[in-house]
């Protein structure tokens, strides 16, 4: 496609980095149409030759199960909140980015890309 039309709209380079699980494109390119949001609040990433965007999750749940597959994450998500010290860190737990953890030692997509 025509670099003006990559630039602007969400076409499919741009889509498979959304769905990527590489580091270099987790949570990238949110935009559902024009990709100026994305660049507008840093969230935007290019494909790359040298690096082809790997289809999947993070961490692989081990499972087949659908039921598992629809609410691991839920599930997580609950545990993690029951765990919380105090409101703040389940508050972060909620609202935080994915992987947040109150030490900063979470697996959030901003630890995987630095290398931790």
């Amino acid at each position: 496609m025509p670099a003006w039309f990559e630039y602007l709209f969400n076409t499919p380079s741009n889509h498979r980095v959304h769905h990527a699980s590489n580091p270099r494109y987790l949570d990238r390119n949110y935009a559902g149409v024009l990709m100026v949001w994305d660049r507008l609040f840093g969230s935007f990433a290019a494909e790359r030759d040298d690096e082809p965007p790997r289809y999947g999750i993070v961490k692989n749940i081990e499972t087949f199960n659908p039921v598992r597959i629809a609410f691991h994450e839920w599930v997580a998500i609950l545990r993690d909140v029951f765990a919380a010290r105090s409101v703040r860190e389940a508050v972060g737990v909620i609202f935080g980015p994915p992987g947040w953890r109150a030490d900063g030692q979470g697996l959030t997509s901003k630890n995987i890309r630095a290398g931790g």
